[in-house]
């Protein structure tokens, strides 16, 4: 099974073809196709190619399931004794991608 290490968003994830991953929000739409050429290591059965930073010619090729946001992370600040309180929510925007090719 051929699984590799991409970059997006600042973070690194370790995809294999078919695998379904969370990514920081992309400018793109649902449907379409994204290509990452930010590769630092593909992995085969039996051989590893790990690049300095990257793999020269790699790509993994994912098509876009949708965009979205996460569930809703509250943030409450409160001073004891001074009447000071504040809450806050925050949802992260995230794209949904299915993995669908490894090209090294």
């Amino acid at each position: 099974m051929k699984h590799a290490v991409i970059v997006t968003g600042g973070k690194q994830y370790r995809v294999a073809e078919g695998d379904v991953i969370f990514v920081e929000k992309l400018n793109v739409e649902a449907g379409e196709t994204v290509t990452f050429d930010q590769v630092l290591c593909v992995v085969d059965d039996n051989t590893a190619v790990v690049g300095t930073p990257v793999v020269e010619g790699a790509t993994v090729t994912a098509k876009v399931e949708k965009n979205g946001k996460a569930a809703k992370v509250r943030v409450y600040k409160m001073k004891p004794k001074k009447g000071y309180r504040r809450t806050q929510g925050h949802r992260q925007p995230y794209t949904k991608l299915t993995v669908e090719a490894i090209n090294a």
